[in-house]
């Protein structure tokens, strides 16, 4: 037996329509393609997966992860994290192909395939094949036990059973509570020796990309789960559910609806970037045109602007250009104080300039606090 879904109460489904209504104004939005489109998508991934590796202790910058996304070496993360982080990125990116499928359906051979992708650099950790034995997550500050998986002989069973679910069980409920159940019953049946929390998270961003939601670096909660107190938020309500081991009986509400305000708050945010994006794009390419400058420019400028550094092979990609054509825009944007060049050779990167840093201030202090939807619906 696995956990079950809830029912929901009048002010979870309160907010659960104030989700939907924010997917569907993004759904809207995204519909039209844009310049920046492919920049903000690749960002939203990095986010997502700084947000999942942390929880796990595996720390990079939103800029590092980039630059292992998009095939280049990191300047300052190790090459262990590195190693996570370029494992996870290609799970997600098998995730978000799967979201697209026409042909599809669960079964433990993907959960497997998936895991593998994920830590397939853990030799010695079996990836990919359910775990011989016991599993025991402890804190990591005091070493205390914290949760206790189910017997071994029980996870094949439970794998099925989770199968079978995601492909028929409470097809009538919302994508966003089938997506957050998905994620508590593979957690707790912590069917392998490692990755099993990040499994989970992948899991429940699949499911959403399943249903058409919008595209999985759109809907995951990855990046607001890894967040500050969030992170131990996410935990207390992973315990309260069912305590320091495997007890399906438990009431699962409270893990639904910190998944829904999880969706709620990420939602605003994620709005809220895709408003400012195009009114960002929209003032570089003012400021390029009125000083000569190629249109091509806006791109670095805009990555600039939503990220600490650009390098060179980054831009030179993103634009098609020739290393000689980068290399000549970047020196001239710097000439004229959009950007600060740090570092030589291959650790040289584009830090914003005086000028930019003067746009992200302007933008940073129109920022307002997110909602919190259950106070409201209180």
């Amino acid at each position: 037996m696995i956990y079950r879904t809830p029912e929901l109460e009048p002010a979870d489904k309160a907010v659960l329509g104030e989700i939907e209504d924010m997917r569907r104004d993004l759904k809207y939005r995204l519909a039209e393609p844009h310049r920046w489109d492919g920049q903000l998508r690749r960002q939203l991934q990095a986010r997502a997966i700084q947000g999942s590796n942390s929880i796990e202790g595996y720390r990079a910058s939103v800029e590092d992860i980039e630059s292992i996304m998009l095939g280049e070496e990191p300047l300052e993360t190790s090459q262990a994290v590195a190693s996570e982080i370029a494992g996870y990125k290609q799970a997600l990116t098998y995730v978000r192909r799967l979201s697209m499928a026409r042909s599809f359906g669960y079964d433990k051979g993907l959960l497997h395939a998936l895991n593998f992708m994920m830590i397939g650099h853990h030799h010695d950790k079996t990836p990919g094949v359910v775990r011989p034995g016991g599993i025991y997550v402890r804190d990591s500050a005091t070493g205390q036990v914290v949760y206790e998986g189910p017997d071994a002989e029980d996870v094949p069973g439970l794998l099925d059973e989770l199968v079978e679910w995601l492909n028929a069980g409470d097809l009538g409920e919302p994508a966003y509570v089938r997506a957050a159940m998905a994620h508590l019953n593979l957690v707790r049946i912590h069917p392998w020796r490692d990755g099993n929390g990040r499994m989970s998270r992948a899991l429940q961003t699949l499911v959403l990309g399943r249903d058409q939601i919008t595209t999985p670096e759109f809907c995951s909660i990855e990046e607001w789960l890894g967040e500050g107190r969030t992170t131990y938020d996410y935990y207390d309500a992973l315990r309260d559910v069912g305590r320091d081991h495997w007890s399906p009986h438990g009431e699962t509400l409270p893990w639904v609806r910190f998944c829904l305000r999880a969706h709620h708050m990420q939602a605003q945010r994620v709005r809220r970037r895709l408003a400012e994006a195009g009114e960002v794009w929209t003032l570089l390419e003012e400021q390029v045109d009125k000083e000569g400058l190629h249109t091509r420019c806006v791109s670095a400028l805009y990555q600039v602007f939503v990220s600490r550094r650009l390098r060179r092979g980054t831009y030179q990609a993103e634009e098609s250009l020739s290393q000689g054509q980068a290399a000549r825009d970047l020196r001239e944007l710097a000439a004229r104080d959009w950007l600060t060049p740090y570092g030589e050779t291959k650790g040289r990167f584009y830090a914003p300039g005086p000028r930019m840093e003067r746009i992200k201030a302007d933008f940073a202090a129109r920022v307002e606090p997110l909602r919190d939807p259950y106070r409201t619906a209180a």
